[in-house]
């Protein structure tokens, strides 16, 4: 099962790269939803990425080259001439203006305070927590967002119960983390 929904996601959960991984792999295909995001939120990535987490501007590149890669039809333009009237936080007009453009059903986030509901009501795009986001995609289709979970955790050398396990204890994610584990057998 596929679904067309696009869905932005914010700078903050583009971040960390196991949040990031989960994500799209969930919006490769067979897509669960079309991942979008503009150029300022990519921008913001790269330089949170260099100044928060020092990484350099070489594995910065890197990483926004594979994003684009994998994920032509992500970016979303001509969406700056809509930032000016919206009245979500000033810092994620950028973001709110993307998701309209692009006729996105939501925006992924973990700063849901800068979209105040009555800032959306007039655009019918809803802000979701990634925890929620992702219990959603396990609804959808829970065999699917095993083995792409369960394939994550490989890619990098875990078993899927050391890679939910490590997930939990972040303390990020913990419906999804429950849900997995669920829907694996894992006691957590």
């Amino acid at each position: 099962m596929t679904f067309d929904r696009p869905v932005v996601l914010d700078t903050c959960i583009l971040v960390g790269a196991g949040l990031r991984d989960t994500l799209l792999r969930l919006g490769e295909s067979p897509a669960l939803y079309i991942p979008k995001w503009s150029d300022d939120i990519i921008r913001d990535l790269e330089r949170t990425l260099q100044t928060r987490f020092g990484k350099t501007a070489d594995q910065t590149g890197h990483l926004v080259q594979e994003l684009h890669r994998a994920f032509p039809e992500a970016s979303v333009q001509g969406y700056s001439d809509l930032v000016p009237s919206l009245l979500n936080h000033q810092k994620d007009r950028h973001v709110l203006a993307a998701a309209v453009r692009c006729g996105a059903y939501s925006i992924v986030t973990f700063n849901k305070r800068h979209f105040p509901p009555d800032t959306l009501r007039p655009y019918d795009v809803d802000v979701v927590h990634p925890d929620d986001f992702l219990v959603s995609q396990i609804c959808l289709d829970e065999a699917l967002v095993v083995r792409r979970f369960t394939e994550q955790a490989n890619n990098i050398g875990r078993t899927v119960d050391e890679q939910v396990s490590a997930f939990h204890q972040t303390g990020a994610l913990p419906s999804f983390t429950r849900a997995v584990a669920s829907a694996i057998g894992l006691d957590l």
